[in-house]
């Protein structure tokens, strides 16, 4: 046996736990992830419990509804890629195993042949009589050699058997891991997808209920959109006012430096019309912002589910029902609070219709938080990213929901929230 072979077999067990541990962890990741995602979904099932029976509270809990059929949707999928993995794992197991076999066959084979050649040579007389029968010293001395490294041959090869069946049965046992593991998936893609049949017969049901009262549902929507036309109104001002702010600042900054015979970097007109004139941190800060886009946090401290979307689309299942909005509506649990999505100055807090909103500037972004029955800061705080800036409006007419309208911009321009935000 060679000094490399003797390593690779000292190396075989701890090779085998190691991929052992490897596998073990893959799965316990794979365990939390669906754990975190199943908590989520479950905590966002309980909105429907809080809800009143007129239109506006049924098209909510259609929206809802939508939102909780997607995530579950969604579950399955995450469950069923999940079974994918696992069953990559299987087959590479299986080969392993299948390898880690034959070499404990061969190393078992290798040692009864040496136990036979053994047999042939079996006193102490007989191995003195090979030694002494030797012709010169020099030919003692190799016949010595031989019988040394012969015996520490069979005694590795027996270290070397023990040690490919403890690789194996790690393995064995890894395997039956990963197949149990398999079981519970496909256990819980059964259960999974019959709560997702019950939830896509409420929504039927709902639905049949809605399309009997269309004339009530046209008059909702179309009040709604006169609401929220009138905050966007609200909203736009107040952006075109604070990038009038902006510009004066700036106006001012150029005139003292020029004042001082200095120059500065931010005394170029803006080329855009209704665009921020930024300074050197505004520009900074710009640039954080629009490297966080996608992984930005939920602007809530609650579980939640966005129940309408950026953007003109029809309501699935009610023909003619189209609704237009201009960021997200995110429904979470009473006593929830709005969070900032980023690290900002507050460039606005302002009322209407008897609640209050949150404008938060990052550089040329604007984030903006609306339904809020409190705030906790003022124009010019700094805030940080995730700091509560204020509870949401929980409606008790409409049995304590929780709704946060959220709007995103960039400058005057309206962006789409879901596309920034880590959903």
């Amino acid at each position: 046996m060679t000094l490399r072979q003797f390593l690779i077999l000292l190396l075989l067990p701890l090779l085998a736990s190691t991929a052992y541990a490897q596998t073990n962890a893959r799965i316990k990741q794979l365990e939390k992830q669906r754990a975190d995602l199943l908590a989520a979904m479950q905590e966002s099932e309980k909105l429907l419990d809080k809800a009143g029976k007129d239109i506006g509270s049924q098209l909510k809990n259609l929206a809802l509804l939508d939102a909780q059929i997607r995530e579950r949707t969604n579950y399955i999928n995450r469950l069923q890629s999940d079974i994918r993995a696992v069953d990559d794992e299987t087959r590479k197991l299986t080969a392993e195993i299948k390898t880690l076999g034959d070499q404990l066959q061969r190393a078992k084979d290798d040692y009864a042949r040496s136990l036979r050649q053994m047999r042939s040579n079996r006193t102490v007389q007989d191995k003195l009589m090979f030694i002494f029968s030797a012709s010169t010293l020099q030919q003692t001395y190799r016949r010595m050699r031989y019988l040394q490294e012969y015996s520490s041959f069979r005694k590795a090869q027996g270290i070397e058997i023990n040690r490919k069946r403890e690789a194996l049965r790690l393995k064995e046992k890894e395997m039956r891991e990963v197949l149990d593991e398999k079981k519970k998936l496909l256990a819980e893609v059964e259960k999974e997808q019959e709560n997702l049949v019950l939830q896509q017969e409420r929504q039927r049901k709902l639905l049949t209920q809605l399309r009997s009262r269309q004339s009530a549902i046209r008059k909702e929507v179309a009040a709604q959109r006169r609401k929220s036309e009138q905050l966007d109104r609200k909203i736009d001002e107040l952006i075109k006012a604070e990038i009038e702010r902006a510009r004066r600042e700036a106006e001012a900054r150029a005139k003292a430096e020029a004042a001082k015979g200095g120059n500065t970097d931010d005394t170029t007109p803006s080329k855009t019309m209704g665009a921020f004139k930024l300074n050197e941190r505004d520009r900074k800060l710009s640039g954080d912002f629009e490297r966080n886009k996608g992984i930005l946090p939920v602007p809530v401290t609650s579980a939640y589910a966005i129940i309408n979307h950026y953007g003109r689309y029809n309501v699935a299942g009610l023909r003619g029902v189209q609704l237009d909005n201009k960021g997200v509506d995110i429904q979470a649990q009473p006593g929830a609070m709005a969070r900032a999505i980023f690290k900002g100055e507050v460039s606005a807090v302002f009322e209407y219709s008897g609640l209050k909103g949150v404008l938060v500037r990052h550089g040329n972004y604007i984030s903006v938080y609306c339904n809020l029955s409190s705030v906790l800061v003022r124009q010019g705080d700094e805030v940080d990213t995730r700091q509560a800036i204020g509870k949401i409006y929980s409606n008790p007419n409409d049995g304590d929901r929780t709704v946060l309208h959220f709007q995103l911009r960039k400058e005057t321009a309206k962006l789409n929230p879901e596309e920034w935000i880590d959903d």
